[in-house]
């Protein structure tokens, strides 16, 4: 795959954290933030963190507002929570390239006295995918994936993942994009699960891994299709 630059909004918490650090050895990744100095802080120590770690890397980290992440950006993963699509994507994904790929790992659940729920079951709300789609020209550009990686594994760039990551989109070439970037993440596959409608069932499945690890006290659990 070509060096690409990789936007990551949402880039100072831990899953932009992990995502920055294994995708900079071949890709440019740019750490996203409302404030532009708290990212440009933190592409430095990620870029020290996966140097020591992987000895040198092909691409860079760096950091700015999430404005000018998304302008520059050739992918844009969107690691926000539920409750922040509508403010961050109605200011942001109107100015991204035609030729953007969004990736939406967003899940919307809640945690309840019963455990975590599904949000658009309970609450009769859209789902992540259907939320997104809205502020974008080309929704085709869209991509639903890895809503089931563990937080903490991925955050360590040198222990190797065991995972599947299951991905719903409507254009063959972004799904592609998205599939070559799951399998530079050693240890990663991605499954294929059919359009963006379906994005539901991907999601979904987070707050059913999570309510298993905890009743069952499994630690950071992952899916893999056997």
């Amino acid at each position: 795959m070509k060096i690409m630059k990789v936007g990551i909004i949402g880039g100072t918490g831990g899953m932009g954290k992990g995502f920055a650090l294994r995708w900079s050895k071949n890709h440019d990744v740019i750490i996203g933030s409302r404030d532009a100095s708290r990212a440009s802080s933190s592409a430095e120590e990620y870029t020290k963190l996966a140097k020591e770690s992987f000895g040198e890397i092909n691409g860079t980290i760096s950091g700015n507002d999430n404005t000018t992440v998304a302008k520059e950006s050739d992918v844009l993963v969107l690691s926000i929570p539920y409750e922040n699509i509508d403010t961050l994507c109605s200011e942001i994904l109107p100015e991204i390239k035609e030729s953007c790929v969004v990736i939406s790992p967003i899940v919307p659940m809640v945690k309840t006295d019963v455990g975590f729920e599904f949000i658009p079951i309970k609450e009769n709300k859209p789902f992540s995918y259907q939320l997104v789609s809205k502020y974008l020209k080309n929704k085709s550009k869209l991509v639903s994936a890895f809503h089931v990686i563990s937080e903490k594994k991925l955050v360590n760039p040198t222990l190797e993942l065991d995972y599947d990551i299951f991905v719903c989109g409507d254009d063959k070439d972004s799904v592609n994009v998205v599939n070559e970037l799951i399998n530079e993440i050693k240890g990663l596959r991605p499954i294929y699960l059919g359009p963006g409608e379906l994005s539901y069932m991907a999601e979904i499945s987070t707050p059913l891994l999570l309510n298993a690890m905890i009743r069952n006290k499994i630690k950071n659990p992952g899916i893999k299709i056997i």
